[in-house]
């Protein structure tokens, strides 16, 4: 019995979180509709059936572009046509793709989080992690074979990152100076790495080493339009390697013990100070390999400020718990992914559908609004204390 209802505070709770954002999103959906709002005086019944029919078919659109149409999987799969299963699957993997970097990112702004460290600096981290390891695979690409290019080109990539959380990390513990501020501000040296890599290296690395050496990360599916590679499988991967660091090693809990409290880490024989660099350099690394694997993917891109502070909302919705905060980024990704879809049907602004992401995201954050709204007795464990135990 108590394992039933641990399980309904684990499950049932968000899903009755994500029914209540819906409702609430339709009705501001309505209520926005000023096309269909227009014909109130006219016709009334037809005005508001069309708003709800156009609020229903967006979020049918939704659907589909989250999780892909899973209705026609079956078919496809006995068609045995490439182009059939590429165009079931292509949504879902394509909110992966998009999702990978915020689950690094997330999960490296986490791991801080367990020693009571703010790190602001994602955006840096993750474009120091990209800038490594494409100048990593640019300048090895001709010495060695493919796989330990690409492998030494993402640890490069880790490294840099790492580094640039290092400093932030090193001016906490040996000057005061606060991690926010100094995250900050590193973020703002990014566009002098941009430059160093467009205008700078590239024309002397295109000289040296063919393009053609630089490797790309291996696709999961053998498909041309599916662009889902194994970075997501990386990053997933990071979740259970983090917990383990975190809770099954005296490091792990050197760093827990000096968010609680430094002096008392500093009474018991800890370093405090080591413990705020050695948590600044790993969630720099882990944002580092994000930028690392989005550099020689299919999926590189930028990752921005606002990103890195949506990862740190994830990161603690979901408790700092690992395998949580892989799960919460994956629901805000294809949250994400099916928001854009419903604008190309419907033509909803996308600042719109972005509240409604917001309100999932807000009522999976307050479970006891949840259970007051829908009476639901159960115990509280779907969002832990900031500095978890487990």
């Amino acid at each position: 019995m108590s394992g039933l209802r641990g399980l309904a505070g684990r499950v049932l709770v968000p899903a009755l979180a994500l029914i209540t954002a819906f409702i609430f999103g339709a009705v501001l959906l309505v209520l926005t509709d000023f096309d269909h709002l227009s014909q109130l005086g006219t016709d009334p019944l037809g005005a508001i059936g069309g708003a709800i029919g156009l609020v229903i078919q967006g979020y049918g659109a939704m659907l589909t572009g989250s999780v892909g149409d899973i209705g026609r999987l079956g078919t496809a799969l006995q068609t045995g046509t490439e182009r059939d299963i590429a165009r079931v699957i292509r949504p879902a993997t394509e909110a992966l793709l998009a999702t990978t970097p915020v689950i690094f990112v997330a999960l490296g702004v986490g791991l801080a989080l367990h020693a009571r460290l703010f790190n602001f600096g994602a955006g840096g981290q993750f474009a120091m992690g990209a800038f490594g390891a494409f100048l990593g695979a640019s300048l090895l690409g001709a010495l060695l074979p493919p796989p330990a290019v690409l492998i030494a080109a993402i640890v490069i990539g880790m490294l840099f990152g790492a580094g640039y959380g290092f400093l932030p990390g090193l001016l906490k513990a040996r000057t005061g100076a606060h991690e926010v501020i100094t995250t900050l501000m590193l973020n703002s040296m990014t566009g002098l790495f941009q430059f160093l890599i467009f205008a700078g290296l590239s024309g002397v690395i295109t000289r040296t080493a063919a393009p053609a050496a630089i490797p790309n990360v291996p696709r999961i599916f053998d498909i041309e339009t599916i662009r889902l590679d194994w970075s997501f499988v990386a990053a997933v991967l990071m979740a259970p390697v983090m917990w383990f660091v975190l809770f099954r090693t005296p490091l792990g809990f050197e760093l827990r013990a000096t968010g609680y409290s430094p002096m008392a880490a500093r009474a018991a024989g800890m370093r405090p100070g080591r413990a705020m660099i050695l948590a600044m350099s790993m969630s720099g690394g882990l944002i580092g390999m994000g930028g690392a694997f989005s550099a020689l993917g299919p999926g590189a891109g930028q990752f921005g400020t606002s990103q890195g502070l949506v990862a740190l909302a994830l990161a603690l919705i979901a408790g700092l718990r690992p395998g949580a905060i892989v799960a919460v980024s994956i629901l805000y990704g294809a949250l994400n992914n099916g928001a854009k879809s419903m604008v190309i049907e419907t033509g909803t602004p996308l600042d719109l559908l972005q509240v409604v992401v917001a309100l999932a995201l807000m009522f999976v954050a307050a479970p006891g609004i949840i259970r007051s709204l829908w009476r639901v007795k159960v115990e509280d464990r779907s969002l832990p204390r900031v500095v978890s135990e487990t």
